[in-house]
């Protein structure tokens, strides 16, 4: 890479940093070539990207945003996960790294709050943005189900009332 290349290396980087929800760097020393896509795959169907960056690099672009407290991660062969969702990168590096020990999660970034290995994970346990969504609609719209239903019974009953009294009128 020439200068220009690394300017705009590092902006772009930067940039990433700073709209990201949320950013995942780990280790990815031994993973394959076919691994590496397979991770890449899962990560852009989870609306993520995984970029290989070199750590001085990384360490430049990280100054200046939220995520300046990650730059001591980046020694080794680092990469680095990211994705607006703040659920959706950790979710798919801790799931893959359960199937693969080569990638080790080092840490990471949501906003402005440093995590560690852990809290990636405990992160990754957490339900998506989509689900946290279906699950405030569906409690919306549960207590709304149960009062048509309790304001259609009473309809209901008189209906059938006024059933029986007419094929009892008939009847007779």
């Amino acid at each position: 890479m020439d200068r220009a290349e690394k300017r705009e290396f590092v902006t772009a980087l930067q940039e990433t940093f700073k709209v990201s929800g949320t950013v995942v760097v780990a280790h990815y020393a031994g993973l394959t070539v076919a691994h590496m896509n397979d991770y890449r795959s899962k990560m852009r169907d989870a609306g993520g990207t995984v970029k290989v960056a070199k750590n001085r690099l990384a360490k430049i672009a990280l100054q200046g945003t939220d995520a300046e407290g990650i730059s001591n991660l980046f020694e080794g062969q680092t990469l680095i996960a990211y994705s607006s969702d703040p659920v959706a990168a950790a979710k798919v590096s801790n799931d893959f790294a359960k199937g693969n020990d080569r990638l080790v999660i080092l840490g990471g970034a949501m906003g402005k709050t440093t995590l560690d290995a852990d809290g990636v994970k405990a992160l990754a346990t957490m339900p998506s943005l989509d689900e946290l969504r279906a699950k405030l609609v569906g409690m919306i719209s549960t207590p709304a189900t149960r009062i048509a239903g309790v304001l259609q019974a009473p309809a209901g009953q008189l209906a059938r009332v006024f059933g029986a009294y007419a094929k009892k009128d008939e009847a007779a």
